[in-house]
């Protein structure tokens, strides 16, 4: 998506909030790189849901994987290039 980002994970050490300061400040330094800009990139703070069965996991899944097509970026989720999906039973 242009405007922002879902991402599904597992925390397998540290906290939420060491992960999204770590993602936001690594992603933020390459593309202020890359562009020539300096500056904040990333809106402080997130929003954050815990799943906590197998069918609230399918249900997200299916709804990041759709995003796009909702948004009428593509007519299908496997025509948008910028998704990566790894499902782990």
């Amino acid at each position: 998506m242009p405007d922002h980002l879902h991402w599904l994970m597992e925390l397998k050490s540290g906290t939420l909030a060491e992960v999204m300061r770590s993602l936001k400040s690594y992603t933020a330094r390459q593309i202020n790189r890359q562009q020539g800009t300096v500056g904040a990139l990333w809106q402080h703070g997130y929003h954050d849901h815990a799943l906590r069965s197998d069918e609230d996991i399918r249900s997200v899944v299916r709804y990041v994987v759709a995003n796009p097509v909702r948004a009428g970026l593509v007519k299908s989720a496997w025509n948008y290039p910028h998704w990566d999906a790894m499902w782990v039973e």
